[in-house]
């Protein structure tokens, strides 16, 4: 179970407080609830408090980045609050491959055309693609966030270097580690000169992904071999799994060749140094650790290995860190801020729909956390989720579980968190 976070009278941040102490304070009425994720009260008889030193730290990951909040007591380091982080880097990637695909189709047709701009733009030092970015910013906005939430006196964040060279082959070494994989060939020359999946020689054939492109593969030379062309075609965006589950031997040899995809090592290495830049930016003492001493810290104290859990062992006072049996994470999913999209589209490229004329709806917003009580018509009852806006005044209501209830009045919404 999670610490509750504790407000004073002027919203400054007071050392978390045991849950059920946060109880007692809300049945007196000297607290009132101000956030629900993570949970947090605010006092309403008390400014100031006596603080002890808290460090904020980080163990970021290409999918997941956990974050740790370690209160250091006189009885020693205790963990807080756990949370595990999930970034949307690969749906940012899928949305920009369809507007690219949207745009260039624009470009062909004998409409109204949209002059290609890429030609005319520069990079600024340091740039990175905004899948990556939405990593950055994540692991910024959530520091920003916990600094109102809690008194942080310092942070520690795990930063490591993979060398993807050495993970592909670890007896790599000299000429051939510098030189890499293809020197002196071109790729075609590199891959085998007949058909994988049918053996057949004196083809056309093509260089074939053997996870496709679609479902994350890579244009790295394992993910690669040659294929004709009718078998190209017949495998399309299938797994090769799929394609090949009545050949069991080909399949097999196949998936010798292919290794580890590096995409997420990639992102960890690429945006290293971008988290820790944002970081410093809080003027907060940031100290960097390896991931070998996090990983020294979790086995000896017998942790298991989750994101959060690495994020407490992170640094120096990881070494003698003690984690509640009954601490449970938060799971945090962005969601992204919106869309700058001003209309939706066919599958054509053409709009659908008009442009948006507003965001907030009758004081709510399309995110917003509420309690709807319907008590009459069809859908009597009490729902809370989070609710897509409509400038009818009508909003939908999706639950924790998924389940989506349209059409519920605004009237019957109360906000619990925007």
């Amino acid at each position: 179970m999670q610490s509750v976070f504790v407000l004073d009278l002027e919203k400054n941040p007071l050392m978390p407080c045991h849950p059920a102490r946060a109880r007692k304070l809300l049945r007196k009425g000297r607290a009132a609830v101000y956030k629900r994720y993570p949970f947090t009260i605010i006092l309403k008889d008390r400014v100031g408090g006596e603080l002890q030193p808290v460090e904020l730290k980080f163990d970021p990951g290409s999918k997941t980045t956990g974050i740790a909040v370690v209160g250091q007591f006189e009885l020693g380091q205790e963990v807080v609050f756990g949370a595990n982080l999930e970034h949307r880097g690969q749906q940012i990637k899928q949305d920009l491959k369809s507007r690219r695909a949207n745009r260039s189709a624009r470009r062909n047709r004998k409409t109204r055309y949209r002059p290609a701009r890429f030609n005319n733009r520069c990079r600024t030092l340091g740039w990175l693609p905004p899948s990556l970015m939405s990593r950055v910013f994540n692991v910024e906005t959530w520091t920003k966030r916990l600094q109102k939430l809690v008194p942080i006196t310092s942070i520690a964040v795990e930063t490591v270097r993979f060398d993807t060279q050495k993970m592909q082959n670890p007896e790599i070494s000299g000429i051939e580690y510098q030189q890499g994989v293809l020197a002196g060939y071109e790729v075609r020359e590199y891959l085998l000169e007949k058909c994988a999946y049918c053996g057949k020689t004196n083809v056309p054939l093509e260089i074939e992904h053997i996870q496709p492109k679609s479902k994350g593969g890579s244009d790295r030379i394992s993910n690669l071999t040659i294929a004709c062309v009718p078998c190209n075609q017949k495998k399309g965006n299938r797994p090769v799994e799929d394609f090949l589950k009545r050949k069991p031997k080909i399949l097999k040899k196949v998936k010798a060749q292919t290794k580890k995809s590096l995409k997420d090592t990639a992102a960890v290495n690429a945006t290293r140094y971008a988290i820790g830049n944002v970081l410093k930016k809080t003027k907060l003492p940031v100290t960097f650790w390896s991931g070998a001493r996090t990983k020294f810290n979790r086995t000896s104290q017998n942790y298991p290995k989750y994101h959060w859990i690495d994020a407490a062992c992170v640094g120096e006072t990881g070494a003698s860190v003690c984690i509640p049996d009954t601490l449970k994470p938060l799971t945090i999913v962005a969601m992204g801020h919106g869309t700058r999209q001003m209309c939706r589209v066919d599958k054509y490229g053409f709009p659908r729909t008009s442009a948006k004329k507003q965001k907030v709806i009758k004081g709510f917003q399309t995110g917003d956390l509420v309690k709807a009580v319907v008590t009459s018509g069809k859908k009597i009852g009490t729902y809370f989720g989070r609710i897509a806006v409509r400038t009818t005044g009508y909003f939908n209501i999706t639950t924790k579980n998924g389940e989506t209830t349209q059409g519920i009045s605004w009237k019957c919404c109360q906000m619990l968190q925007p």
